[in-house]
């Protein structure tokens, strides 16, 4: 799910993790939340690699 957030969100993925969050913690569905938050931590991940390797 991480990799297709950056295919089809790119840079905006972020924001568009932090929606799915919104949404999930709104509707109370704590199975969403935790699944978007491991998502945010993996998408942050793919950050720090992609830095590395630029350098």
């Amino acid at each position: 799910m991480t990799l297709w957030v950056e295919k089809h969100h790119g840079e905006d993925g972020t924001a568009y993790i932090a929606e799915r969050i919104e949404h999930f913690t709104t509707t109370g569905e704590s199975g969403g939340v935790a699944l978007w938050e491991g998502v945010a931590q993996r998408f942050a991940s793919l950050g720090m690699v992609a830095d590395e390797q630029s350098h």
